[in-house]
């Protein structure tokens, strides 16, 4: 019957009006009930009595007690109200109707009990008023309770406000319910089915109003959903391009191997041609797995990083040192600019290692001959900086916002030719800088070379053995 999220709102917002409304019109009744207008209207006589006798009060406080009794029964007779003179320890000094009624008695409170029911001996029950005098005596104005039929309660003064009132404030109560039913269920509802047709591409943005709460949930859900569509293209992305990796080396492993079991490749020279190209493109693929399963564990978080202090000036002489080769055969300069007396960091020093081996290595593949790379370091406050700069073409604008995504090749025919690789590297790169709680970025320029920066933190506190989970 309530299917619909802002009908159950409204039906649980109309019980709790309802309840709130019942509870007040029972208030109400047994109020009425218990105060008809009958009584009112005695208690009114009895206060009016009360404010005339506590006026003439000096003119008759110092009478005798016969005095005060004749006073007593002709108010008595005026006004048709009972008296009764209370002394300080409650016992009765005059009565105004002691021939004709039982005495009442004082209640155990009276200064709590100014306006009550009291009932005598014979079962008669009267309506009462007491008051405190100057002297320390007590004053009692009693009248007859008043039969109350039913149809006088119904027919009550207040009885019709009330109920007027009541419907009134249950109709404007109802109009408030669904209105507040719709503000908030129908963002609510829009979430629900923008939920239902993800993941989509043409789930679109869910617009948030409404309270402030649903309006978060909107926008968390917006994002989420931004989340998860980039995820989906990342992963088609992913996919589309490690099938296109693999398809050339494996495309040349099958045809090269075909030659030699075909007996195309007769001669010693194809033959060894075949096999190097077999085992190039085998290795490829095999750098290719090493890469992704890095990745893998480090998107998982089950990377293990052996942290240990790490003298960084130390490493990166290393790592020049082991290029030095390479660099000569292409007459390019590698040049380490650390200072011994900088802190050493806590780190794996074999994944800092493989971060600026893979640096070093793109720099020098698009550095032209004559040029030169600079490792340089630096401590700014808590972090230590490395640069590692060349002097090659640099990188566009358009493909620097996309240097470290995974299989993107900024230009496949720039210096360096067939060397280039997969577009793994500066990925890896930047998820061990991130394990280690730093940072990574690079600022180019087309023909002024480029600058990549890490950051690494001297120490991280209560780091875990673990590369963290990367967000999406």
């Amino acid at each position: 019957m309530f299917s619909s999220l802002r009908l159950r709102l409204w039906f649980s917002y109309a019980l709790v009006t309802a309840a709130a409304l019942a509870v007040v019109a029972t208030v109400l009744l047994i109020y009425i009930i218990r105060n008809p207008a009958t009584y009112r209207q005695a208690n009114a006589r009895l206060t009016v009595v009360a404010a005339l006798l506590r006026k003439n009060e000096p003119g008759w406080a110092n009478l005798s007690s016969a005095d005060i009794q004749a006073r007593f029964e002709q108010v008595d007779q005026a006004y048709t109200t009972r008296l009764i003179l209370y002394s300080a320890d409650r016992q009765v000094l005059n009565d105004s109707q002691a021939a004709l009624q039982p005495a009442l008695q004082m209640p155990r409170f009276p200064r709590l009990q100014s306006y009550s029911i009291s009932r005598d001996q014979n079962g008669q029950v009267w309506l009462y008023l007491i008051r405190h005098l100057d002297d320390g005596r007590w004053l009692m104005l009693a009248v007859p309770r008043p039969p109350v039929p039913l149809l006088t309660i119904l027919g009550d003064e207040l009885m019709l406000p009330v109920l007027g009132a009541g419907l009134m404030a249950l109709v404007i109560s109802l109009l408030v319910a669904f209105w507040l039913a719709r503000w908030i269920g129908d963002p609510l509802q829009k979430v629900v089915v923008a939920s239902r047709h993800m993941p989509s591409p043409e789930t679109t943005p869910v617009v948030p109003h409404g309270p402030h709460e649903v309006q978060e949930l909107a926008r968390a859900f917006n994002e989420m959903n931004t989340r998860v569509q980039t995820s989906q293209l990342s992963q088609r992305a992913f996919v589309a391009n490690v099938s296109h990796e693999l398809k050339t080396p494996l495309t040349s492993v099958q045809g090269f191997a075909q030659a030699l079991l075909d007996g195309t490749a007769s001669s010693p020279e194809a033959q060894k041609q075949a096999a190097q190209v077999i085992y190039d493109e085998s290795g490829r693929m095999h750098r290719m797995v090493l890469d992704l399963l890095d990745l893998a564990r480090l998107d998982a978080g089950t990377l293990e990083l052996q942290r240990a202090p790490v003298d960084l000036p130390a490493l990166l002489y290393n790592i020049a040192e082991k290029f030095t080769p390479q660099a000569r055969a292409g007459n390019v300069g590698i040049r380490v600019e650390a200072s011994p007396a900088l802190p050493a960091i806590t780190g794996d020093g074999d994944r800092l290692a493989q971060v600026f081996t893979n640096l070093l290595d793109n720099a020098l593949k698009f550095t032209p001959p004559g040029g030169c790379v600079v490792l340089r370091t630096a401590q700014a406050g808590m972090d230590v900086q490395v640069e590692v700069a060349d002097s090659g073409a640099g990188i566009s604008p358009q493909a620097l916002p996309h240097i470290f995504d995974r299989f993107f090749q900024a230009d496949p025919s720039r210096p360096g030719g067939q060397k280039h690789g997969a577009g793994l590297g500066l990925a890896i790169v930047k998820e061990i800088v991130k394990a280690h709680g730093g940072k990574i970025s690079v600022r180019s320029q087309p023909g002024t070379g480029s600058t990549f920066t890490v950051s690494l933190p001297l120490a991280i506190p209560g780091a875990s053995t673990a590369a963290s989970k990367r967000k999406a």
